[in-house]
């Protein structure tokens, strides 16, 4: 499995939101804010509100997560799986319950590339 560099997971980890991009009649992107990276480097993103987002993970699971801050970003695109597992469903209500949010499930989403997306001659750059 593709891992994520050092760099991506630290911007990933130190920024509030992150951005999810899916693809089915339409493009759909939504902003999350509870996410987290596994001890297995998948992405773990919340689901509080996401009815277009899995609607188009039905029809088309690749999906693209985006995470920045200022000027700095990265792509990372990948697979990703819907699922209610007890456990994840647990562990993503103890962070969405504190905003009085309930976590429906989790999008799983296991990175199969990342690139660059800050300003520069690395801009396009697969990491």
């Amino acid at each position: 499995m593709y891992q994520l560099n050092e760099r991506v997971s630290a911007l990933f980890n130190k920024t509030k939101n992150c951005t999810l991009s899916t693809n089915g009649e339409y493009p759909n992107t939504i902003v999350i804010m509870f996410k987290e990276i596994n001890a297995q480097g998948e992405i773990l993103l919340c689901d509080v509100f996401m009815n277009k987002t899995l609607a188009n993970l039905e029809k088309d699971a690749h999906v693209s997560v985006v995470v920045y801050e200022g000027l700095e970003g990265y792509q990372i695109k990948g697979t990703a799986r819907w699922t209610d597992d007890a456990d994840l469903v647990a562990a993503g209500n103890a962070k969405t319950s504190q905003f009085g949010l309930k976590t429906k499930g989790v999008v799983i989403v296991t990175p199969e590339s990342a690139e660059v997306l800050t300003p520069g001659p690395e801009v396009g750059k697969s990491l």
